[in-house]
């Protein structure tokens, strides 16, 4: 009986015949099964359902349910489209753009030996950059349709190279890769070394070459674009975010951290492409095993859509030859150590390492060293046919994100110093041998006796390779990488009348700063202009942090919604999930916060949209453990408050020393555009969120804030005058608060944070000893320090005779300075170089500790008594007061002085 008579005898069986016929079937399967499994083994059971899996994917069928599928293309021959460009001339343009990123990195390290760069990542990945380029990338006049796309850091000269041939950069430009400082050839800018937008902010958009950051910052700017959807601020449009990164890469944590989310969140408009180069620095990523294969569990597992393009289309036909299934094992047992040497020494390694069976010998009968050799560069990430399937295919899928593991050879092309060898990552420049290589391989039309000047190959202007390309980035919208603000400045925001009642402190009740953020925050929620720009990011500290009621308020955003009833429904805090929900709240993942406060805090330059982002965590966890990524936020011109919560070494009390943060205004200095202030009283507060709306959003600069608050409560009262000169003061980073009263001899006490509250006592017990202080809130001595710095260098150098802010401001006020601070006493010693008095900088150096605020405070030295005889130590030393008094203060404060510094127990 044929084959298709069995079909048609099948399907006339009726519906009841069917299932009897079924019930039969399965029980055969599992009597067969039973009889192995009970005398054979269940070794034999694994082998016998590979097999069974091998013959599915021989017949072209990929079961879903598998965290591994065979190390095949996943898009077998037979179901890949027709390829809709010229592929010969896009082969020329990536060999032509892989020639110019050499030469660039080769000049520039001719001309200064060490300058750096890298050769070997663009060189594999040309090919799945310009079928993108090409055919799917969508530039900025496609709107709101338009791609953001992450480059992989590492292959920045190809990006450049391309540029050049667009006619958007000149050779000149070229001729100063990684020189700008002093662009060494007149008439070209300086190109950064990597994506960077601070420095090139009409180019590049997201800075990737950190290790791990593309890939998370990716996942949320996808996640982002779904909340911005659901909440109407944007209309629903078919823009998709690319993610471009290495196999190697995946070692980082940030990389693998977040791919839950975007799965758990059905980010169908995310498409993650991993150049499986098998290299990174050192040597193989995976040597002994298939990279490939364990990024396929991964995110198989995670939940999202694998595509594999692992062989190009030279292998097509013995992979059709292959009845029997001996080169597809012959795939599994290949390890990435074994297969990169076949890339780097040819053909005959291949014939005699890699067809070692009689059955895989005839399949390459009559095959020469050279086809051989073919066959070792054959990948599919180098072939354009194969990664159009694949982006095709991964384009139009719904539900899931979409991961591309594309094979590829890492410095493809480059010849025999730079191809698949182990140094490859590290080579800068290229050998006489290599470029003749090189100039062959890629057919590039240059001549012999030139090689030595290392020459770009430029085809010109109107060349059909030019004419393709530009021809291609106007279908698709424009060029990209291009970084276009679509926000400039100009949103109506809330004036001092907004935040006047603020300025009027608690009414004689005890708040935290935290609390009146949450008040502030609320009321920011309502208002008519801005509320519904706000988003607030937390990473599971909500009720911590007071903000219990602004979830029941606004909601948490869920693209699903509540498909629940909360525990808590009824009452006036009940948890509120929503697809139009206000708050995102992240879990347990600061980098995740973190990656999601980028994401909105640059949606005024990628979609025009000025999203105002709060993001609010514990400090501790905060600058400390993403550093890298507020580093990434100031780099792409992020604007947006980051708020680290109960902060303060001894503020905190009973948490710890994991908990307790001394530091994170020390970190705060690295961003040169991230403002740090670390406010007192709810109206200081006020005054710096007034502030920091209207330089982001008003005038639309590029800075960021970072505001510490805290959980002590006490009273706050109301904004000193006069007003206008103690707004000043905030920003600048220091006012008066309170001034001494009567005579005798004279000190001035900062305060930060709540340690202010420690200055005023501590100026209450030196009236006892007949000495005057006045006291000053130090809300930022970042800022009293970054224009001590501008006004020293003014003076230096432009000849101005311009005092630092904090000179000026203790005009006046005679007597020593002591400076306490919750935090490191670095941060007040920053300023003690530009006073010319007397300066004791009391701060909590070393690891935080258990117990209570008082106790901590005495431990670390920063309490009321230790500030007020601090302060009497320096008149001493002065002079102005005797050692005698020096002994009844202690004594009388109860001070028990140790030997051994806090920072040392």
């Amino acid at each position: 009986m044929t084959e298709k008579a069995l079909v048609e005898a099948f399907r006339a069986l009726s519906p009841q015949e069917r299932e009897r016929f079924w019930q039969v079937e399965n029980q055969e399967w599992l009597e067969s099964l039973e009889y192995v499994l009970r005398v054979e083994g269940f070794e034999r059971v694994e082998e016998l359902l590979r097999l069974l899996d091998q013959y599915l994917y021989l017949q072209g069928f990929f079961p879903q349910n598998r965290l591994n599928t065979p190390y095949l293309n996943t898009l077998p021959k037979e179901k890949e489209p027709p390829y809709p460009g010229d592929l010969e001339l896009e082969r020329r343009i990536a060999n032509i753009l892989r020639w110019n990123a050499a030469m660039m990195v080769t000049r520039a390290n001719k001309k200064a030996d060490g300058i750096g760069g890298h050769i070997a990542t663009y060189a594999s990945i040309a090919e799945l950059y310009e079928v993108g380029f090409n055919h799917f990338f969508r530039g900025p006049e496609a709107g709101l349709d338009r791609d953001l796309v992450f480059f992989q850091g590492h292959a920045s000269p190809g990006n450049y190279a391309r540029a050049f041939l667009e006619g958007r950069l000149k050779e000149e430009d070229l001729e100063n890769f990684r020189r700008e400082v002093h662009p060494p050839v007149p008439g070209g800018r300086g190109l950064s070394s990597y994506p960077h937008p601070w420095l090139m902010p009409d180019f590049w958009e997201f800075p990737t070459v950190s290790m791990g950051l593309g890939p998370i910052q990716a996942i949320y700017q996808a996640r982002f674009m779904r909340y911005l959807e659901d909440r109407g601020l944007k209309p629903k449009s078919s823009a998709k975010v690319w993610a471009f990164l290495g196999d190697g890469e995946h070692d980082e944590p940030e990389t693998v951290g977040a791919l839950h989310l975007a799965a758990r969140e059905e980010l169908d408009n995310l498409i993650f492409v991993v150049n499986c180069n098998l290299q990174r620095l050192d040597g193989p990523v995976r040597g002994n095993s298939k990279v490939i294969q364990e990024l396929e569990r991964l995110y198989r597992g995670a939940g999202w859509h694998v595509i594999k393009v692992v062989w190009g289309s030279a292998w097509d036909r013995l992979l059709a030859k292959d009845k029997e299934g001996h080169l597809l094992r012959r795939f599994e047992a290949l390890v990435d150590g074994e297969s990169q040497r076949y890339a780097a020494f040819g053909g005959k390694e291949l014939r005699e390492r890699f067809f070692n069976t009689p059955e895989l010998k005839k399949l390459i009968e009559g095959m020469t060293d050279e086809e051989l050799t073919e066959l070792t560069r054959s990948r599919g990430g180098h072939d354009m046919a194969k990664i159009y399937a694949a982006y095709k295919a991964a384009v139009e899928h719904k539900g899931s994100p979409v991961v591309i593991l594309a094979r590829t050879i890492k410095g493809y092309g480059m010849g025999p110093t730079v191809m698949a060898k182990n140094v490859a990552h590290q080579v800068k420049k290229l050998t006489e041998e290599d470029l003749k290589e090189a100039r062959r391989f890629l057919g590039i039309p240059i001549p012999e006796e030139k090689l030595s000047e290392l020459p770009y190959y430029h085809p010109g202007p109107d060349s059909p390779e030019v004419r393709y390309l530009l021809e291609r980035r106007k279908a698709l919208g424009g060029f990209v990488p291009e970084r276009r603000v679509r926000f400039g400045g100009g949103l109506e925001v809330p004036e001092e009348e907004f935040f006047r009642e603020f300025y009027e402190g608690s009414g004689g009740r005890e708040i935290s700063t935290t609390m009146a953020f949450v008040r502030i925050l609320a009321k920011l929620l309502r208002h008519p202009k801005i509320g519904k720009y706000i988003v607030p990011i937390v990473p599971d500290e909500a009720r911590t942090f007071g903000m219990e009621a602004l979830i029941a308020q606004v909601g948490v955003y869920s693209p699903k919604g509540q498909l629940y009833i909360p525990v808590d429904a009824g009452t006036l805090t009940a948890y509120k999930e929503s697809k139009e929900g206000q708050i995102l709240e992240e879990g347990i993942t600061e980098a995740g916060a973190m990656a999601e406060f980028i994401a909105a805090g640059t949606a005024y330059a990628h979609w025009g949209i000025p999203t105002i982002p709060f993001f609010i965590t514990y400090s501790m966890f905060g600058l400390q453990r993403i550093g890298d990524l507020v580093w990434a936020a100031a780099d792409q011109r992020t604007r947006g408050f980051f708020l680290g919560a109960t902060a303060g070494r001894t503020t905190l009390a009973g948490e710890g020393l994991q908990h307790q943060d001394g530091q994170s205004h020390v970190y705060a200095l690295a961003a040169p555009n991230l403002l740090a202030y670390d406010p007192a009283f709810a109206y200081e507060f006020a005054v710096i969120l007034e502030d920091g709306l209207r330089r982001m959003y008003g005038r639309g600069e590029d800075v960021f804030y970072y505001i510490t608050i805290e959980n002590e409560n006490y009273v706050h009262p109301p904004m000193p005058e006069p007003r206008e000169k103690v707004k000043e003061g905030i920003l600048k980073g220091l006012y008066l608060f309170r001034e001494g009263e009567g005579k005798g001899p004279k000190v001035q006490l900062f305060g930060t944070g709540p340690i202010l509250n420690e200055a005023l006592r501590a100026q209450e017990l030196l009236v006892q000893y007949g000495v005057v202080a006045d006291v000053w809130s130090a809300t930022s001595y970042k800022a009293l320090y970054m224009d001590a710095v501008e006004a020293e260098r003014e003076r230096r150098l432009l000849g101005k005779a311009r005092r630092p802010y904090v000179v000026e401001a203790l005009e006046g006020h005679e007597g020593p300075v002591v400076a306490a601070t919750d935090y490191l006493k670095a941060l007040p010693n920053l300023i003690r170089g530009y006073l010319d008095r007397p300066f004791c900088a009391l701060g909590t150096d070393g690891f935080g500790r258990s117990d209570t605020r008082e106790a901590l405070r005495d431990f670390f030295e920063v309490d009321a008594r230790h500030i007020a005889y601090a302060a009497l130590a320096l008149l001493h030393e002065e002079g102005q007061v005797e050692a005698g008094v020096l002994e009844k203060a202690r004594e009388a404060f109860g001070l028990k002085l140790e030997e051994v510094p806090p920072h040392r127990r």
